[in-house]
């Protein structure tokens, strides 16, 4: 997986709906634990008042929480995106940034808590910042955690039971 998600985070700037919306990662930890996006104000993400798109800010915060949480819990676990909110607080003018970070700690309690058949569902946010490092918007995400094998051994029971 960490291969992977190395080569997905090279990738991912080529990906047609961040490369419309000027979205590129620009620097992640070796561990994978942290990744940093910017986006450029150019006139593929202006909105009709001269700033980010709203849909731009949302949509380079999208993916990373979830993508950080696959690479670091392994293929043992199933993780998707659940709910998300933003908050606009300032208009985004220049360049605007995220930086997401999932600590190791949390990480271990995601996992305890999935290997002890718990559906998990983490809550993490990030805010989005200008040049000056003023917060322009605020988005939370809420993720769905599973181990797979307390997935498959609830369609098994469910599965075994008699029809009709």
């Amino acid at each position: 997986m960490r291969r992977n998600l190395t080569r997905l985070l090279k990738w991912i700037n080529w990906y047609p709906p961040f490369l419309g919306m000027n979205i590129r990662v620009v620097d992640y930890a070796p561990d994978l634990l942290t990744i940093r996006v910017q986006s450029k104000l150019g006139w593929r993400n202006l909105n009709a008042v001269g700033t980010h798109f709203g849909g731009t800010l949302y949509a380079m915060c999208d993916p990373f929480f979830m993508l950080i949480l696959m690479h670091a819990l392994g293929d043992e676990y199933i993780v998707w995106d659940k709910a998300a909110h933003i908050q606009f607080i300032r208009p985004g003018r220049g360049t605007v940034y995220a930086t997401f970070h999932i600590p190791p700690e949390r990480i271990a309690e995601i996992r305890a808590a999935a290997d002890r058949g718990e559906k998990v569902e983490p809550t993490f946010t990030v805010e989005v910042v200008d040049e000056k490092n003023e917060i322009v918007a605020r988005v939370e995400k809420l993720l769905y955690v599973r181990k797979r094998s307390a997935i498959s051994g609830q369609r098994s029971a469910v599965s075994d039971q008699p029809k009709g």
